[in-house]
Parts: C-alpha cells; sequence; structure tokens
C-alpha cells in the first residue's frame, strides 16, 4: 500500500480510502464488517463516512452507517488503527430531518453534530472532519456552471472556522477538511484560517473520474501549491466507468439501475465518453474499472482515491488498481478520449 502525506499533518493516509456510502442501504452490517477487515488486511487505514450515510439519504436510515462502524470499533477495539473521517450535512438535498430542519454550518450545528457523530461512532475523536457541501449557493453535485445567488442568512465563514477550532481545542476532531467546494471557497477558507490562527483545511473532498475532471480546472493547482490535496470521490461514476452499464445494460443491484438519483450519468456525451474508455482498456488488456481507478491513483494532486464497493470482488479488483500503472500509450489514448468528450458528467 502506498500512503501520503494529509495536507500539512503528521498522518499519512493510504492511498486507496475505503468508502462507506452502502452501508446501511445496500450493504449490511456483517457485509460492512467485512469490508472493514478486507481493507485492513490489504494496508487501508483511511475509512471515510458522513452524518447523512447511506445514499440515497432517507429519515430512516439517516446516520446507519456511523452506527455500523461505531459497532465495528467497539467489537474489534482497533479505533487507533484507523483515520477516520466524517461531515456535516449541510442545507437542501432534500434532506428535513436533521436537528431543526434548517441545515446550518453555525457553531450550534457544529457542536450537535460533531457530538452526535462521536457518539453513533463510538470514539473520542475523528481524524478529518469535512462540510460536506457548502452552505452557500454555488455550482456542485453536478453543476457545472456558477450561477450568483445573494442569499441571506447565510453563516460566515468566520463563525464556521472559528466553531471548527473550537472542536478541535475541545479534541473532538484533529483536522478539518472542505468537500464539494469551489476554488473560491477552497482559498477564501485557507485565508481566513491563515489569518486567525485557525483550522486550516487539509484536503478538499470532490468528485473526480474519467468522465469528470473538472476538479483540473483551478482547484488541482490550489491542491497542489497549498498542500490541500484531493480526496477523490465516484472514481467510478457510480460502477458506469466499470463497463457494467455498456450497451444499455441494467444490472440488477448496479447503484444506476438502482437510483434515478444518479441519471446524470445518463446522457448521450457520458455514454458515448464511456463506451471509449471501455474499448480503450480491453485494446489494451486491461480492466475498465482497474483503468479508470489507476488513472485517478496517479494523479499527483490526490491524496486518497476513496473506493465504494457492495461485494468483497468489487473491493478485492478495485484494491488491485494500485498494482497497474498505466502506460503512455494508454495515457494518450485517454487524453484523445478527454479531448472529444470533456467532462460530460460533472
Amino acid at each position: 500500500m502506498d500512503y501520503r502525506q494529509l495536507g500539512r499533518t503528521h498522518l499519512n493516509v493510504s492511498a486507496i480510502g475505503l468508502g462507506t456510502m452502502t452501508w446501511g442501504e445496500q450493504n449490511s452490517e456483517a457485509e460492512a464488517f467485512a469490508q472493514i477487515e478486507r481493507a485492513k488486511s490489504a494496508g487501508i487505514n483511511f475509512i471515510d463516512t458522513a452524518e447523512m450515510y447511506p445514499v440515497p439519504p432517507k429519515a430512516e436510515t439517516y446516520a446507519t452507517t456511523e452506527r455500523y462502524i461505531g459497532n465495528y470499533f467497539k467489537s474489534r477495539g482497533d479505533r487507533a488503527d484507523w483515520i477516520l473521517a466524517s461531515k456535516i450535512a449541510g442545507p437542501g438535498n432534500t434532506i428535513d430531518y436533521i436537528r431543526d430542519k434548517n441545515l446550518r454550518h453555525n457553531r450550534q450545528h457544529i457542536t450537535e453534530a460533531v457530538d452526535a457523530s462521536l457518539k453513533r461512532l463510538q470514539t473520542d475523536y475523528i481524524d478529518l472532519y469535512q462540510l460536506h457541501w457548502p452552505e452557500r449557493s454555488t455550482n456542485f453535485f453536478g453543476q457545472l456552471g456558477y450561477k450568483h445567488q445573494t442569499q441571506a442568512n447565510l453563516t460566515p465563514l468566520e463563525e464556521t472556522l472559528e466553531a471548527l477550532d473550537e472542536q478541535v481545542r475541545a479534541g473532538k476532531i484533529r483536522h478539518i477538511g472542505l468537500s464539494n467546494e469551489t476554488p473560491w471557497g477552497t482559498m477564501r477558507f485557507l485565508a481566513l484560517a491563515e489569518a486567525r490562527g485557525w483550522p486550516r483545511a487539509v484536503s478538499i473532498q470532490n468528485p473526480y473520474n474519467l468522465l469528470n475532471r473538472t476538479f483540473e480546472i483551478g482547484l488541482a493547482e490550489i491542491a497542489l501549491r497549498e498542500q490541500c490535496g484531493l480526496l477523490a470521490y465516484s472514481p467510478l461514476a457510480f460502477g458506469f466507468l466499470s463497463g457494467k452499464y455498456e450497451g444499455g445494460a441494467r444490472p440488477p443491484k448496479g447503484r444506476l439501475s438502482l437510483y434515478s438519483r444518479f441519471s446524470r450519468y445518463f446522457n448521450p456525451q457520458s455514454e458515448a465518453a464511456c463506451s471509449r474508455y471501455v474499448a480503450l482498456a480491453r485494446e489494451h488488456g486491461l480492466d475498465p474499472a482497474q483503468m479508470a481507478l489507476a488513472f485517478v491513483n496517479q494523479q499527483p494532486f490526490v491524496t486518497s482515491n476513496i473506493i465504494g464497493a457492495t461485494t468483497l470482488e468489487q473491493l478485492e479488483s478495485n484494491i488491485a488498481s494500485l498494482e497497474l500503472k498505466l502506460s503512455d500509450d494508454v495515457l494518450q489514448g485517454i487524453e484523445a478520449i478527454h479531448k472529444d468528450h470533456p467532462n460530460p458528467a460533472p
């Protein structure tokens, strides 16, 4: 296993991170335990979750994923072996059942969210605590262009950072990170932290895959120059890049078959690009999913590639992508496809 420094901290996280958003929806607690054990045996030390998991978010399954992880820690007693990340939910996203139904990144909500996550995770501290998505209206979750909206009653970023600083000083969280953030938001958080002596974001968790390389536009430079590396999520575009949806196939247990929520991957541009990526992999004797993951693994701005699997077989294949180094011919083929089909599924 390859390990990479998390921001400017002393922590080194595995290049492959274990994503958990299917636990409690597509995966049982026993299956979650099996995934954690297999990941650990492969050298993975980074596990990422969120208070709103599993996905799709529903009131009846809210926070089930964190409970599974907490039960694992209690039964195995190996909490100290893991770098644990979680996230606080923001407003919108069809979530109207957390706290007072008016989610904010203010002091009250951050304090309540951290305490609740700690209780569910059955731990005294969270290594990396992230803002799951911005409180303000901006372009994330599939929005490519930015449409400005004047919003009232937004929590000042200063209050958010000061509240997070209080949690760090209390020993409840060790470091902070961003997620689904923009270049402006990332730099603003970093500037405020440096000016006020508040915690500095050590990572940014955004989508990144062959169908969505928008992180390279603006954020990649920030990640490298500011040592605020990418924790890449959706590296397989919810399995689309594995090739299992080729030719209109809809495998019954596939996420894109089960949930219309992720329909942005099903558009003519994405399907055309994906077909070419799958064909490129097979032309070179590669597994399409492993090629897609290897591309993410090899990016210099990526700190950890967060993989999600619903079966141990998928997990094994995903972990094996670390052993794959893409040739110049494959990389040139990828760039040619990207030039013809740039970011069809942002």
